[in-house]
């Protein structure tokens, strides 16, 4: 074979192999656009699409009496898609981008006609498709923007993108505002209603399709409108009267500056449905303003103090105890308790009471004189007491209220460890040696005021969606009767004596209306040190109005 057939040949298999692997790229063309097709474009669009969460709108909270306490309003993100149909001709871009700018200046005073202008005409010399135009724009503004030149939806297609997000508003700022609480991402624990009735409030999220554009940028793909519509949350009725709020918000701050007391709480509670009408809880700052940081009105246990004397008294009479005309020797105010020979506690009086009858003990509030009762009836069976303490008047349950954050409370019996055979029934007999809240104190008074029937305070009244009722809610029956009608009497009787001739008498009697209730000072302990290191005193009153017909 000659040289010269030897490379036509190697052109020939050359040229044959060229044309082979230009038939086999031919071939997986014509399979990867005909019979693969589907898979890779549908493969594309999930490349350069993704479906985005559009935020529900929240349901209200809204007071008894219909007022907002909470509600979402729409804020937007405005944008603008410099390549939208209705502005495509540079004709018509430019001869309208001043008025847009002067427009927008008008508007948003902060950046001026010349400064908008040129970031518009900048945005298009680089052809942006969603250019930010303004961050959280209201609903009204948003109306205004809507007829500016270039935004306006023309044949074409509008240039404007609003993208919207829910802001949570309190409509009364600060009231009723922990009550109310927060939505919170970062913090796990529920906070008042937004947080315990999430599930209803928070509605179900919707879908946008976006489509990812230059920079890494995802723009909607229909103009911001929901694929799949957001379906907005529930309306929360709660219990609160905005007038009895404030003018407890008010009442409380005003005491506690008078007393520069550290915090202090009120609640105002239905006697017969058991509905919260007012609560509010104030701490003061570092700079001594009072604000709301805690809810000690359910989450602050602590030694109740002379407010429990009620349970101590209520257990007496109903046990057949004492009456209210048992005398007692308050020894002078100072009673020593004894371990054989040693003093292990004195108790004291703030006066030097001597002979008293239980009604006059009551009243003056005398802590020897409860102590006796109870030490000298209850000591060699002290079961018989706290029996009753926790299983007729469930004292050391929670009340499972609707909101979170209750303290556990702690009413101790002979089968605690800490119990001591000497000291921790006298103790518990004034309210030391125990935790309460003082919506536990309260739910107790309720039960004087209700006629023996003990109910759980509730602070939602209706979970409504669209108007309609989704669910109602009634307080829960603790215990029908706590005590016979009989002690009902000679406790209803006690607590009026104690505003209208005993410790309550230059505190809370007035003349407009009557009031029953008690008194009360505990000192509260400091942790393992106990009280004596510390000297923070607690000061309470728990009682109803009017008085002469049980209670409000």
């Amino acid at each position: 074979m000659g040289i010269r057939t030897n490379i036509l040949l190697r052109v020939y298999i050359a040229f044959g192999l060229i044309l082979l692997f230009a038939g086999a790229v031919v071939f997986q063309l014509y399979r990867v656009q005909f019979v693969q097709g589907k898979k890779w474009r549908a493969m594309s669009q999930t490349l350069s699409t993704k479906y985005e969460n559009v935020e529900a709108s929240r349901g209200n909270i809204l007071s008894v009496d219909g007022s907002l306490l909470a509600t979402s309003v729409p804020e937007y993100d405005v944008h603008m898609d410099m390549m939208a149909g209705g502005i495509a001709d540079d004709k018509i871009f430019y001869g309208k981008v001043d008025s847009l700018a002067l427009k927008l200046s008008q508007l948003y005073p902060d950046k001026s006609a010349t400064e908008f202008s040129r970031m518009l005409r900048d945005a298009r010399k680089d052809s942006s498709r969603y250019q930010l135009i303004r961050r959280k724009v209201t609903y009204q503004e948003l109306e205004k923007i809507k007829k500016f030149p270039l935004f306006s939806t023309g044949r074409l297609g509008g240039s404007l993108i609003a993208i919207a997000e829910n802001k949570r508003i309190l409509p009364f700022r600060t009231l009723a505002a922990r009550t109310i609480g927060y939505k919170n991402e970062n913090v796990k624990n529920a906070v008042g209603l937004e947080g315990a009735f999430a599930d209803y409030i928070n509605g179900e999220n919707g879908k946008r399709l976006m489509q990812r554009i230059a920079g890494g940028i995802y723009m909607p793909v229909n103009n911001g409108e929901e694929e799949i519509p957001a379906k907005d949350g529930a309306d929360i009725i709660s219990t609160i009267d905005v007038n009895y709020q404030d003018v407890a918000q008010d009442a409380l701050k005003k005491e506690l500056i008078k007393s520069q007391a550290d915090h202090g709480c009120v609640v105002l509670m239905e006697v017969a449905t058991g509905e919260i009408r007012a609560i509010a809880n104030f701490s003061r700052n570092k700079n001594g303003d009072y604000e709301e940081k805690l809810n000690y009105a359910i989450s602050a246990a602590n030694d109740p103090g002379s407010t429990f004397k009620l349970a101590s008294y209520m257990t007496l009479f109903d046990q057949h105890k004492i009456d209210t005309n048992t005398v007692v020797d308050a020894e002078g105010g100072r009673y020593n308790i004894y371990n054989k020979e040693k003093i292990l506690k004195t108790v004291k009086d703030v006066e030097e009471n001597h002979l008293m009858t239980a009604k006059k003990a009551f009243e003056e509030s005398s802590n020897v004189a409860v102590v006796k009762y109870v030490y000298s009836h209850y000591k060699d069976n002290p079961r018989e007491f706290t029996d009753n303490l926790q299983n007729v008047l469930h004292l050391n349950e929670k009340l499972v209220l609707q909101i979170p954050g209750e303290a556990q409370p702690v009413v101790k019996s002979p089968a605690n460890r800490s119990w001591n055979k000497i000291l921790t029934l006298p103790q518990m007999a004034y309210g030391y040696e125990m935790q309460l809240t003082p919506l536990q104190i309260l739910t107790l008074y309720n039960s004087v005021a209700n006629n023996g029937k003990m109910i759980a305070p509730i602070f939602v009244r209706e979970i409504q969606r669209l108007g309609n009722t989704v669910e109602h809610f009634q307080a829960r029956v603790i215990n029908p009767k706590v005590c016979s009608d009989a002690t009902l009497g000679k406790m209803k009787a006690l607590l009026e004596g104690v505003v209208n001739e005993g410790t309550g008498k230059n505190v809370i009697k007035n003349s407009l209306y009557s009031v029953a209730g008690k008194t009360g000072t505990a000192q509260i302990a400091n942790g393992a040190k106990g009280y004596a290191e510390n000297k923070t005193y607690q000061a309470s009153f728990c009682g109803y109005f009017p008085a002469d017909c049980g209670g409000g």
